[in-house]
């Protein structure tokens, strides 16, 4: 029984939690669980409930918890200079020590980091600097930013509007109306069964140029994707899909921002996910791994192609009219440089590349025959078990029934926490990259076990 007393009770009275039932948070009618200690790939709530947390926070904690590294960097940063602004050309050495690490990590094309605090203001910096990129080329009314269904690219005003996911724009004026959306690389869930991979990924090519052209080609700036959707049910990109939306962005002069929030530091296998599936972005978008969510941080990352003009547009101009106040902040910036250092002392990239095949293969083979299973799949240390009601007619389950966070809350018990995906029949998985294959088969059983409870 979680424990009921002042500090649960402060928490029902006074905090506003993210996406979260608020009503019945507040009334008590939900229990709530106040976390306490990590340790590697475990987490302990304060009522003693030790959990393997397999989906690192939310997709975030890299390198695990507990890492003394990190938190002693933080430490010394705070004691040294707590903080101070990155205006006007102001600087620590850790925020310029953090920006040449990143830097040397990622793509040989990109030139240069813009730190903020999250993906979702990351994604605002990025639509930012494409509209002035393209006021400074003179093309005012290229401004369009076309998403994909399913995405998730953040909660802001624009970054909300970017995600492609109901729950985020419901009530609350969302998209904005210089954002669209197109069909969403999700194979599993196509219309036309009879398309393979190769032909789906060349359909939702040809969705994409149609709706350019229905916009106007000089209307639309950039397009944004994950390189492997994430929230929107954890699906890795069909076969020569980047090859085939790059063709139709570069035949109309359209920016390719690739979000790396989630893929980014290691996630997939690679310390970035564009090289490996083929990518070459304009724009990158990064956080969580960044800093394995020790301390806030997040990076808008932009090639020497847009770098060049927004230079000439501050030369022209003035000092750029964009930033916060805690952009480069110096103590995310220390936990940066230990972090990514852990992420290489460990070898953290490659277990992630071997260790992540290892828990979706025995996830395939653990749910083997079951009656409700639609599809396991996963890239790098991604994984998910994808349900159906019918396995004929691939028919959903009815949300009333909430299935899903059943099996969720089933993990829980057996002491693994596994994410219930918004909007989808999918369990998730996103480990620590430092799980180890003993671990993994804890969540696989666990997984079995729950799936059984729930559905038989």
């Amino acid at each position: 029984m979680l424990t009921n007393d002042q500090l649960a009770q402060w928490d029902r009275d006074t905090f506003i939690h993210p996406s979260t039932a608020l009503g019945q948070h507040a009334r008590g009618e939900v229990p709530g669980r106040i976390m306490q200690t990590g340790e590697g790939v475990f987490i302990t709530d304060r009522d003693g409930n030790r959990m393997l947390d397999a989906f690192a926070g939310l997709y975030c904690v890299n390198i695990g918890y507990g890492r003394q590294q990190v938190a002693e960097a933080i430490a010394a940063q705070a004691r040294e200079l707590a903080y101070f602004h990155a205006y006007a050309g102001h600087a620590t050495e850790a925020s310029i020590t953090l920006a040449h690490m990143v830097l040397e990590r990622a793509p040989d094309h990109m030139s240069k980091i813009f730190f903020g605090q999250g993906g979702s203001d990351a994604n605002e910096t990025n639509v930012k600097l494409v509209w002035f990129y393209n006021n400074i080329l003179g093309r005012p009314e290229k401004k369009k930013i076309i998403s994909r269904h399913r995405a998730y690219h953040g909660s802001g005003l624009m970054s909300g509007s970017l995600t492609g996911l109901a729950t985020w724009h419901v009530k609350f004026d969302l998209p904005l109306d210089t954002v669209r959306h197109t069909t969403a690389p999700y194979y599993f869930q196509r219309e036309d069964k009879s398309l393979s991979e190769a032909e789906f990924a060349k359909k939702c090519a040809a969705d994409l140029e149609d709706l350019i052209l229905t916009e106007g080609p000089d209307t639309v700036a950039a397009f944004i994707g994950e390189p492997v959707l994430g929230t929107g049910g954890i699906v890795p990109p069909p076969e020569g899909y980047w090859a085939a939306i790059q063709e139709v962005l570069k035949k109309y002069d359209i920016l390719l921002i690739a979000d790396e929030v989630v893929t980014g530091f290691g996630r997939i296998g690679t310390m970035f996910g564009s090289p490996q599936l083929g990518i070459e972005p304009d724009i990158m978008t990064i956080a969580k791994g960044l800093t394995s969510a020790y301390a806030p941080l997040s990076g808008s990352i932009v090639s020497e192609k847009v770098w060049k003009v927004l230079e000439r547009g501050s030369d022209e101009l003035g000092p750029l009219g964009h930033g916060w106040t805690y952009s480069a902040h110096p103590i995310g910036a220390a936990a940066g440089i230990a972090n990514l250092k852990l992420v290489d002392e460990l070898g953290l990239v490659a277990n992630a590349a071997e260790v992540g095949p290892y828990l979706t293969a025995g996830l395939a083979d653990a749910m083997a025959g079951h009656a409700n299973l639609g599809e396991v799949r996963g890239i790098g240390m991604l994984s998910a078990v994808e349900l159906v009601a019918d396995q004929d007619t691939g028919a959903a389950f009815d949300p009333a029934d909430k299935i899903l966070p059943q099996i969720s809350a089933a993990m829980g018990r057996r002491g693994v926490i596994a994410r219930a995906m918004p909007l989808c029949d999918v369990i998730g998985y996103a480990p620590p990259l430092c799980l180890t294959r003993a671990e993994a088969d804890t969540v696989i059983a666990a997984t079995k076990d729950a799936v059984a409870e729930v559905l038989g």
